[in-house]
């Protein structure tokens, strides 16, 4: 099961990672989200987001290597996919390049939900 875990955390954190690029600035985001980054307060905005992200995703793959960091990454991870995941359905009418975001969120979901199994699983076992 630790093995499990430490994958799903791994995936998760490579999900939370792929926007870190994002820092870079306006033309990154563009590319990244298919939107035009002409504005500075949105640039301000989507580059802290990505940091956001770097946090989140550097958390997870460190979970991965060090379990007392499991059940912390687990629910922050879960926190930013779902919550995502939940205002994209309420948003909707996003373009392609928002749409993949949502496809990797889902998989970033099922990650997360296996490997909450695998967390709890061992936590039994212990």
């Amino acid at each position: 099961m630790g093995r499990v875990l430490s994958v799903c955390l791994l995936v998760v954190g490579i999900v939370h990672l792929l926007p870190l690029a994002g820092v870079a600035g306006a033309s990154r985001l563009s590319a990244l989200y298919g939107i035009a980054v002409a504005e500075p307060n949105l640039e301000l905005l989507l580059r802290h987001r990505a940091v956001l992200f770097g946090v989140i995703g550097g958390l997870c793959i460190a979970a991965a290597l060090r379990p007392a960091l499991q059940g912390v990454a687990l629910v922050a991870a879960a926190t930013s996919v779902i919550s995502f995941l939940l205002l994209a359905r309420a948003v909707g009418g996003y373009n392609a390049q928002v749409g993949r975001v949502v496809t990797a969120d889902w998989v970033a979901l099922a990650a997360l939900a296996l490997g909450a199994v695998a967390y709890w699983r061992m936590r039994g076992a212990a």
